[in-house]
């Protein structure tokens, strides 16, 4: 079978099938970039859960330890669990109490408690972030990791600077309280430009959120405007206070970096590690970056900083030597000529560590369509697993057919090892093995030997997902001449962005449909003769809700795409009464399950 045949048989013709295939092999570069796991079915194992994995900022008054704090640890499978905990910081630890009934995670039977201890006394006021780590080795879903805030001195500031531009809108300082408080805003110049936000209706550790906000008014002028707020109604004294509060509108630079701190986990003796932090300007003045100077607050001779190349900003070097295992921290200050920060103070946390153990993160185990937490995979799909020390460069396959290792690299889904597309230090791209059992899987990733711990995620024989650009809510779809259907005003490269048309034959990439007719081997490419192919797939156009009012299409097409691991197309004409619209819904239906949605942008004829 000629290319030209097999387009047709696709569902496209011409030019356009051309254009719909290599603008698929650019999306498919994208998708090297997925994950690939390994594992152990989650059968006769502990399966570690905690009530809480975030807690604060807690206020805690200058010079006093904080109230400890209590969290739950429960096991969601079988056996036991065998806790330990380490902290990154030396005000921060942890320790496990007796079995008892749940008093937090109230929808469980028996919990263990855990008490986390705040040893602040010593601290300056301001805030602090640590992190404990809850292990257990021989349990699935560990470590898991609890970060703790506390505000020394409380969450309500003394003083706020606010910066706007002459023609620019607003800026805002947030913070976070641990009471709903009572505000006032006053100002002695400038107009009514101050106000205060509350963001939120707090959480379970009754963490409520506020953000003071500044906004230029019509025709006000370069200058300094003063206003307060007026803070009451606190459980915590200190928070009970008059914020003095100034906007200034100015015409010089306004620095911030991005981003805003660095960490990097590193081994001990290891090479290296850079990282790099920018410097923008959200003023009209032109920015310029001097002199770059560090200090570490622990350790010696592991942070320096040197000018960026090619950027405005600072790389940043982190060389652990032979520094002992722990935490350490610094700051990187870069001097500009802006108004706000003529001393731009980057914080630095590097952890040492003494052997490089492929870890998963909880939660780390993803969807390559959706990137949701705890969305299902179907087998065959295309999965991304999230952690750190899993390899140590960069590896992408260039055959059509998927390697089971890439770079020392290899992750197991029930044992299985399964093709990757693409390996790095945090991320591995994979397919999900056809073979997979339904039901609760294990992923684990080993590196030259070195195998890591186990996570676990939901497998189905069917699951699919239509592929989405990120940080939009389009799908990757590409209308039969090439354009991509969504407004002319998003734009994405070299692409044509215009609204779908009935008549149109659309293009839809998605992941996770399972086993298709003839099959396809795990980690093998699609055939073009014979087509690998679904049946009775239909798209609906419009929102598949209680009242039927979606337009449903039968596919042209629906199967792998050819030359193509793991990756399915459903060609689909636009019919007649789709309105005009920036923000249609599409979905995909295909034994009785339905798929994500996505939007496209359509016009009537």
């Amino acid at each position: 079978m000629g290319s030209q045949e097999g387009c047709t048989q696709l569902g496209v013709t011409s030019t356009g099938c051309k254009r719909a295939r290599n603008n698929f092999g650019k999306i498919v570069l994208g998708l090297a970039l997925l994950p690939v796991f390994w594992a152990q079915p989650v059968f006769g194992q502990a399966q570690l859960r905690l009530s809480d994995t975030a807690l604060g900022p807690i206020s805690i008054a200058t010079g006093s330890n904080g109230t400890a704090q209590t969290i739950e640890a429960y096991n969601a499978g079988t056996g036991n669990l065998a806790l330990s905990f380490s902290s990154n910081a030396t005000w921060l630890s942890a320790s496990a109490g007796a079995s008892r009934a749940c008093q937090i995670a109230v929808q469980q039977s028996s919990c263990t408690p855990i008490t986390i201890s705040l040893a602040t006394a010593s601290l300056a006021k301001g805030s602090y972030t640590g992190a404990i780590t809850v292990k257990d080795p021989s349990a699935v879903d560990a470590p898991q990791t609890v970060t703790v805030t506390v505000q020394v001195g409380g969450g309500v500031p003394d003083t706020v600077f606010l910066y706007v531009a002459p023609n620019g809108t607003s800026d805002s300082y947030p913070f976070s309280t641990n009471s709903v408080l009572n505000t006032a805003v006053a100002t002695q110049s400038g107009g009514n430009w101050l106000t205060v936000a509350y963001e939120g209706a707090g959480s379970f550790r009754f963490v409520q959120p506020y953000r003071i906000v500044g906004t230029r008014q019509a025709g006000q002028g370069e200058g300094t405007y003063n206003g307060t707020v007026q803070v009451s109604g606190s459980s915590f004294a200190g928070d009970n206070k008059t914020v003095q509060t100034r906007l200034v509108v100015t015409s010089q630079p306004i620095a911030f970096a991005g981003p805003e701190t660095l960490s990097a986990k590193v081994v001990q003796n290891s090479a290296a590690t850079t990282l790099n932090v920018g410097v923008g300007n959200r003023g009209v003045g032109a920015l310029t970056v001097g002199a770059i100077t560090t200090t570490m607050t622990n350790g010696t001779g592991w942070l320096s900083a040197t000018a960026a190349t090619g950027f405005t900003g600072a790389a940043v070097t982190l060389t652990p030597g032979s520094l002992p295992a722990g935490t350490y921290r610094g700051t990187v200050n870069i001097a500009t000529n802006s108004i706000n920060a003529p001393s731009l103070a980057v914080p630095v946390t590097m952890e040492v560590v003494t052997a490089a153990v492929p870890t998963i993160s909880y939660n780390g185990v993803l969807n390559n369509a959706t990137f949701q937490v705890g969305d299902t995979l179907g087998v065959g799909a295309i999965a991304a697993v999230f952690g750190e020390f899993l390899t140590d460069g960069l590896y992408y396959n260039t055959s059509s057919t998927l390697p089971t290792t890439l770079g020392g690299a290899r992750v197991l889904v029930n044992g299985v090892a399964a093709p990757l597309y693409f390996a790095s230090p945090g991320q591995i791209n994979f397919q999900v093995p056809l073979e997979t059992q339904g039901g609760s899987a294990t992923i684990q990733v080993e590196h030259n030997g070195v195998v890591g711990n186990r996570v676990s995620v939901t497998v189905v024989a069917q699951a699919g997902r239509i592929l989405v650009w990120p940080g939009l809510k389009y799908g990757i779809i590409v209308s039969n001449d090439g354009s991509l259907p969504m407004p002319s005003n998003v734009v994405l490269g070299t692409y044509v962005s215009k609204p779908a048309k009935p008549g149109d034959v659309l293009v839809v990439y998605a992941i996770g449909f399972g086993q298709t007719t003839p099959p396809v081997a795990t980690g093998a490419s699609a055939p073009l003769s014979p087509l690998a192919q679904l049946s009775n797939v239909v798209v609906r156009f419009g929102v598949p809700d209680l009242f039927n009012s979606s337009i449903p299409v039968g596919a042209q097409f629906a199967g792998l795409t050819p030359g193509f691991v793991g990756l399915y197309q459903i060609n689909v004409q636009v019919p007649v009464g789709v309105p005009t619209s920036s923000d249609y819904d599409l979905t995909i239906e295909y034994n009785g399950q339905f798929s994500n949605r996505v939007k496209i942008a359509t016009q009537q004829q």
